[in-house]
């Protein structure tokens, strides 16, 4: 059973790994996609309710770990790894090859008008921003408390305003905020007129996109490991961008996004 967090990536991920899954073993795959978040998720594997699904390496390392961010992606990552194989019997597969870390959007309008490339020179600005933020930014550690950590003169009009994140563009060309706390790897940003600030205090950890897989589900099913070792490496930032604009910018269906991507994936062999 192949699980996803309740996101466009979540979503496409999980189906790619699905696919892949199926193709390969001759199986057929159950899917538990939209699972709330990364404690609900790891919940799933840990009470043996699912075999696997995407995560990334700083939101392990913060949330589920429970470690203070720190900025080096390999020690991040093995230490996402050994903890992961010894606390929980959960293996990380090698990452998928891309990092999808928060990205704090502005538009592009804003960015002009005030010479706004980085976090700190939004410190700067004399009017107050607006943010939006989806819920795991506000309660997790390397989230919105990373960010104030980092940039304490950070002006806001007053709470964060919490919404889907497939809401956050619309708001923010709305008006309705004019910060948004997105991700890197959001298929909009290829389309849309607005500019990610610059993390140059570098406040949020790495987060290399990986599959977690249950060390008993690997061996209950032999070629498992093998099988999602083919996607290692195999989906860089600017192509899970384009995953991503599929489904948010064209609306096509999910299934049909990744088989392409793995289609393609074959003809590269």
């Amino acid at each position: 059973m192949v699980a996803s967090k309740n996101f466009t990536e979540q979503l496409v991920l999980g189906e790619i790994v699905a696919q892949q899954v199926e193709a390969r073993l001759h199986q057929t795959v159950v899917r538990r996609f939209n699972l709330g978040g990364s404690l609900l998720a790891n919940q799933a594997l840990l009470a043996k309710e699912v075999d696997m699904y995407p995560e990334y390496t700083g939101t392990a390392f913060t949330a589920i770990l429970k470690h203070k961010p720190i900025p080096d992606a390999a020690m991040v990552l093995d230490r996402v790894r050994s903890e992961y194989a010894s606390n929980y019997q959960l293996k990380w597969c090698d990452p998928l090859g891309f990092d999808d870390s928060f990205a704090m959007v502005i538009r592009g309008s804003d960015a002009r008008a005030g010479h706004y490339v980085t976090l700190t020179d939004a410190e700067h600005r004399r009017d107050p921003w607006t943010l939006g933020v989806g819920y795991e930014f506000l309660t997790r550690a390397d989230g919105y408390q990373t960010l104030m950590a980092s940039y304490p003169q950070l002006k806001w009009t007053g709470f964060p305003k919490t919404m889907d994140l497939g809401l956050l563009y619309r708001a923010l060309d709305q008006g309705q905020v004019t910060m948004a706390a997105a991700n890197t790897t959001d298929g909009l940003l290829s389309v849309l007129d607005v500019k990610v600030l610059k993390d140059d205090q570098k406040a949020f950890p790495p987060y290399q996109a990986s599959i977690v897989v249950r060390y008993d589900s690997l061996r209950e099913h032999p070629g498992l490991e093998a099988a999602l070792a083919e996607l290692s490496g195999k989906i860089s930032a600017d192509a899970m961008r384009r995953l991503n604009y599929e489904m948010d910018g064209k609306h096509r269906p999910v299934h049909d996004v990744a088989a392409d991507f793995l289609k393609s994936l074959s003809q590269q062999k």
